[in-house]
């Protein structure tokens, strides 16, 4: 149900004299077009109608009561026979509230195709994403899906609906000119070319901006809808395919893009902070696990940037196609060819458990009172790593050192070491499914005057 056109209505006149008027029903919307930003409380929508005008004067009432349209923002324009058509101006009654007429001086008579376009709040827009893990868990098949929520008080019924991934800055909060008692904050007459000025100059760039991408509506599609994407400068732009009915109060999941066989890298990662002694004692180290791929051509992609949103991943389990629930993980806009490591949290099937095998002190010098100055600590360390799953998994294992002045000496099995920074090593190893492997290593660190002796 339209909540504010219906009542929109012409008042014709013959001449500048209003002696007669001849009130007209408004037909339906022809076609409704959102641009909603995600970033903002932010739509512009465009409506075009067939209005009937007589040859002279109209005046044209509008009225947005119960919605959240900014009145300042309010702007029509003639879709052809413009030569003919001049829409000369937009009064704001006094003492009355959420009402503007136009007036409308025609050369023609008869039906006009005329464009209404105006700034709401209201709608919102999210994304989120399903990743389904192929059994091996080397590829992906990845979902993206776009949730469209109208709170604005205005029903829109076959919409265009276009979204728009980018930061925008308003100097007002629509939302907070939507509810003002009068437009601008007081009642009288907007000059030609006011229209669609929000606040001030601002409000015609942002108009101008947001034209920028403005294209033709287009027919429903009985398939699953196209994204039509582009770039416009700062901004992406989003089309989704079709036309879609979002009444106010309700929300609409649209599918965004699929894309089938995204090769992946399954990466777990265990990490300690500065601990004494250096291994966790009787207890094992939470391992966390990464999902990672990139957004180019060679993983299926790459074609625009992903916006950010939430991802919830799966693993099939079998050949009927049931699911298993692997994890989940919020992501920030992707761009083209950037890289992006998910954190789906901690997992129990992969376990680190590092022992204390041996502590001892050595090379102890003293000052001239024969008290301690400098000493050594050396540890020797075990890490059991064990892999309870069926396939293969690769793991880091990064231990935190709480000095700068140290040695380490790795033993036992693993496929690679390396020094990262001054006080963090790093082991990497693959472990083949249900299968442990252990890892060693003798550290000593110098303390006092034994710093010197560090190299």
């Amino acid at each position: 149900m339209e909540r504010v056109l219906p009542i929109l209505t012409i008042l014709a006149a013959a001449g500048a004299c209003l002696g007669k008027v001849d009130l007209v029903t408004l037909p339906s919307r022809d076609t409704v077009q959102l641009t909603i930003y995600n970033s903002a409380d932010l739509t512009l929508a465009m409506e075009s109608r067939a209005l009937t005008l007589k040859e002279g004067v109209n005046r044209l009432q509008f009225s947005w009561e119960n919605t959240l349209i900014d009145p300042t923002s309010l702007e029509m324009r003639p879709k052809s026979e413009a030569g003919g058509i001049d829409v000369a101006e937009l009064q704001y009654p006094p003492r009355v509230r959420n009402l503007g007429i136009w007036n409308v001086h025609s050369g023609v008579s008869g039906q006009a195709p005329m464009e209404i376009s105006y700034l709401t709040s209201g709608l919102s827009w999210r994304a989120f994403y399903m990743g389904t893990l192929t059994p091996d868990e080397k590829t992906m098949r990845l979902q993206g899906y776009v949730v469209v929520t109208n709170n604005s008080g205005e029903d829109y019924e076959n919409a265009q609906v276009r979204l728009i991934v980018g930061q925008v800055h308003l100097l007002d909060e629509i939302a907070a000119l939507a509810r003002r008692q009068y437009p601008y904050d007081r009642p009288g007459i907007v000059a030609r070319g006011e229209p669609g000025i929000v606040g001030g100059a601002r409000g015609r760039v942002m108009m101008e901006r947001l034209g920028e991408a403005q294209d033709q509506y287009r027919p429903p599609w009985s398939e699953v809808k196209e994204v039509v994407k582009e770039g416009l400068s700062e901004y992406f732009l989003y089309t989704i395919q079709g036309t879609e009915t979002i009444p106010t109060g309700w929300s609409k999941r649209l599918v965004s893009f699929e894309a089938d066989e995204v090769p992946v890298v399954n990466l777990y990662k265990c990490e300690d902070g500065y601990l004494s002694p250096w291994a966790r004692q009787d207890r094992g180290s939470a391992v966390m696990r990464f999902l990672s791929f990139k957004n180019d051509a060679g993983h299926r992609l790459g074609e625009t940037p992903i916006p950010g949103g939430s991802l919830k991943v799966y693993r099939k389990v079998d050949a009927q196609g049931r699911l298993s629930y692997t994890g989940q993980s919020e992501f920030k806009y992707i761009p083209v060819n950037e890289d992006v490591e998910l954190n789906l949290g901690p997992v129990s099937d992969v376990v680190v458990e590092p022992k204390e095998m041996e502590y001892r002190t050595d090379n102890f010098t003293y000052d001239y009172q024969r008290n301690v100055s400098g000493w050594d600590e050396i540890r020797t360390c075990e890490m059991t790593v064990k892999n309870t799953r069926d396939i293969p998994v690769k793991i880091e294992i990064r231990r935190n050192i709480p000095t700068q002045y140290w040695d380490l000496q790795p033993g036992g099995d693993y496929d690679a070491y390396e020094k990262v920074d001054l006080s963090t090593v790093k082991f990497t190893l693959t472990l083949n499914g249900r299968s442990e492997r252990k890892v060693s290593a003798v550290i000593r660190t110098y303390h006092g005057e034994r710093e010197r002796a560090w190299k």
